[in-house]
């Protein structure tokens, strides 16, 4: 499989075209990134740590039967994914009350939610990713009803794997945020998941093992992203 060409380079990731169309290469940097940008630092070994949990992880998920893009581990910061046509909307999930919830609604951080409150936002970064809702999605087209409810049944079955995979390793799953697209028909999990886009405390003194300690510069971010990966079973390079 050879890399032909950048097809695009986002905040943290840059995404190749390959000889093959259905394949891209993912490539997971050391840039990192808060606040729409206006923080940006480059952490060592960010990279790898990232690509190696995601690649745990989406296999995680694979074994139990949802569709992903991931195809193999290339490298230590990259990875083979499939060339999805991504819908530009983010599918988050709060199992506790943190982040943006609290600051809009004035619950208290920590705050168990049951059932998770699903929420939609547009991927935008020029707009600040506003939230927004099935009527929008539908009226502007960026995907069908039935696409609409793919997503949120797909990411509510993340939910469950992964809140017992973490609870395994002494976790508290948070909240997290997912992107799907569309791969020969069929609404396909994309994007990545790390502890860059979702949220993780320790189960028993609520330490913050997330970007969160990049965003409220708690330090150690790299050495908490790989305690968490070797708690559910991660072995890095």
């Amino acid at each position: 499989m050879n890399k032909t060409g950048e097809l695009y380079a986002g905040k943290a990731k840059t995404v190749y075209t390959t000889d093959d169309p259905d394949l891209l290469v993912l490539e997971f940097r050391n840039d990192t990134s808060a606040f729409d940008g206006e923080k940006v630092e480059q952490l060592e070994r960010k990279g790898q740590v990232n690509n190696q949990f995601n690649a745990f992880v989406m296999k995680q998920l694979q074994d139990a039967g949802i569709a992903t893009h991931f195809v193999d581990q290339l490298s230590k910061t990259e990875s083979l994914v499939r060339n999805l046509s991504m819908i530009p909307v983010e599918c988050v999930v709060r199992n506790r009350a943190a982040g943006s919830l609290c600051r809009r609604l004035g619950i208290e951080e920590g705050t168990e939610l049951n059932p998770p409150v699903f929420e939609f936002f547009l991927k935008d970064d020029a707009l600040h990713d506003p939230m927004i809702n099935d009527s929008h999605i539908e009226t502007f087209g960026w995907a069908t009803a039935d696409e609409v409810a793919q997503m949120k049944a797909l990411t509510l079955q993340v939910n469950d794997v992964l809140t017992n995979l973490f609870a395994g390793g002494d976790l508290i799953l948070v909240d997290y945020k997912l992107e799907f697209g569309r791969f020969k028909d069929r609404i396909v999990l994309g994007d990545e998941f790390s502890p860059d886009g979702c949220r993780l405390w320790d189960a028993n003194t609520l330490e913050k093992m997330d970007k969160d300690r990049f965003r409220q510069n708690l330090g150690n971010v790299i050495e908490s992203y790989e305690a968490v990966g070797r708690r559910i079973g991660i072995q890095f390079d």
